[in-house]
């Protein structure tokens, strides 16, 4: 293996590999359960040294781990999605928000928006050639690898060898830490009646041999949960969940009749529990690729029967979805939303589903409103969405006139709401 003292003389203590790092540079760091949290806590630890420097990342769990005292203020986050971690340093100014689609985020890296100091990575242990899987998130490590000018990788032997477009050589790194920790996990979500509710009126509008993209949480888990008895369904998602792998192993999932990567379930990252980490490993039926390939509209569209489920905050009455602020504060991000939005579009027999409890607090405020909330993004636009589902039903609004779709919608919202939408909308 000649490529094995190449590794060793790479290998450093975690506060080695960042001491290079100078202020205001620009550093990408991986996310979700790839987040190489030994890294980022020796990069806290020498905040002092480095002010101004800028963490780029696209959804952090957990914690903050430039909220320290030794650290806040002086490293600041640049969110392409806001997650658990940075939602109050964006609030309280410690970040800043980058509103872009998923499918676009290598695309800037590339170009140099930002331009890279440093890519800080997690991996999995080398192969027998030398080459490390990004495992549980690709999204746009490559990108940051190849982009920028330092490349320092925390190697740690509970990450997964995923297979796909998810490799880094050892030539590729100029820095490696030996970093054992475990993986972050996500525990399936509590399902609901208003969860099953959703899921009952988006499963019979799943074609026999459709493929899925599905999203994080209690209403694409209770969509597969309503799943039984079908079988030759597939996958092409950004993110996989604890939900997919079941549905492999009971054969509902087999990519039977995808017309795009044929018997693959093909995603960007992967977030569950250590089962599905496990179950990743190695498995030639996953894929892992860079979100410019998961999330391209044109290459996710060769899926014919392309059925995406995404969710929202709220959707007025003209059918404008709001899926990345409260108001004016920002909560999450545009993230692949639009991107499988326009992908079902243009599948042949593609739908793509906007799906959203009707209410929200107790069932105090509708979900369905007549206009956005002051300062609310408008995510997807009117012209893009073609069915909104709640608890209530399935509403139609693909080539519908606004007065049509304000009908549809105020049909599917909560009864209790549904007088004042309907006044609203002149149609009282």
């Amino acid at each position: 293996m000649p490529w094995i003292d190449d590794y060793r003389s790479k290998l450093c203590t975690p506060e080695q590999a960042v001491a290079d790092l100078l202020p205001g540079q620009v550093v990408y760091m991986g996310g979700n359960a790839a987040t190489p949290h030994i890294l980022a806590r020796a990069l806290a630890e020498r905040a002092p040294q480095v002010p101004g420097l800028t963490v780029g990342h696209v959804l952090l769990l957990g914690e903050d781990p430039f909220a320290q005292a030794k650290a806040r203020g002086l490293i600041k986050h640049l969110s392409w999605f806001v997650g658990p971690a940075d939602r109050k340093a964006v609030l309280e100014g410690n970040a800043a928000y980058v509103p872009c689609h998923l499918s676009e985020i290598p695309h800037l890296i590339r170009a140099g928006r930002p331009k890279l100091d440093a890519a800080l990575l997690m991996t999995s242990p080398p192969d027998r050639h030398g080459f490390f899987s990004l495992g549980v998130e690709v999204m746009s490590s490559l990108a940051a690898a190849e982009a920028a000018e330092k490349v320092i990788i925390q190697v740690n032997p509970h990450m997964p060898r995923v297979l796909g477009n998810s490799f880094l050589h050892i030539s590729q790194v100029h820095r490696v830490v030996d970093g054992e920790e475990p993986l972050a996990e996500l525990q399936p979500a509590e399902i609901g009646e208003v969860e099953r509710g959703i899921a009952s009126h988006i499963v019979p509008l799943i074609p026999h041999g459709a493929t899925l993209q599905l999203g994080i949480g209690a209403i694409p888990d209770a969509v597969i949960g309503q799943l039984d008895g079908r079988d030759d369904l597939g996958v092409h998602s950004e993110m996989i969940s604890d939900g997919v792998m079941q549905a492999v192993e009971k054969g509902i999932i087999t990519g039977r009749f995808k017309t795009k990567h044929h018997r693959k379930v093909i995603t960007t990252f992967a977030l569950g529990t250590r089962a599905l980490y496990d179950w990743l490993h190695e498995n030639p039926v996953v894929e892992a690729h860079p979100c410019d390939h998961t999330n391209n509209i044109f290459v996710a569209s060769l899926n014919d029967r392309l059925i995406a489920i995404n969710s929202a905050i709220s959707v007025d009455l003209t059918g404008q979805v709001n899926s990345d602020s409260i108001g004016g504060r920002i909560f999450s991000g545009v993230g692949g939303q639009v991107d499988f939005i326009r992908a079902a579009a243009h599948s042949r027999q593609g739908r793509p589903i906007i799906a959203l409890p009707s209410t929200a607090q107790d069932g105090r405020i509708s979900r369905i409103v007549p206009t956005l909330a002051t300062g609310a993004g408008v995510v997807t636009s009117r012209a893009s969405v073609h069915t909104v589902v709640t608890e209530y039903g399935a509403a139609d609004l693909w080539g519908k006139s606004l007065p049509d779709r304000a009908a549809a919608l105020v049909a599917i919202a909560h009864p209790d709401h549904r007088e004042k939408l309907a006044a609203a909308a002149g149609l009282a």
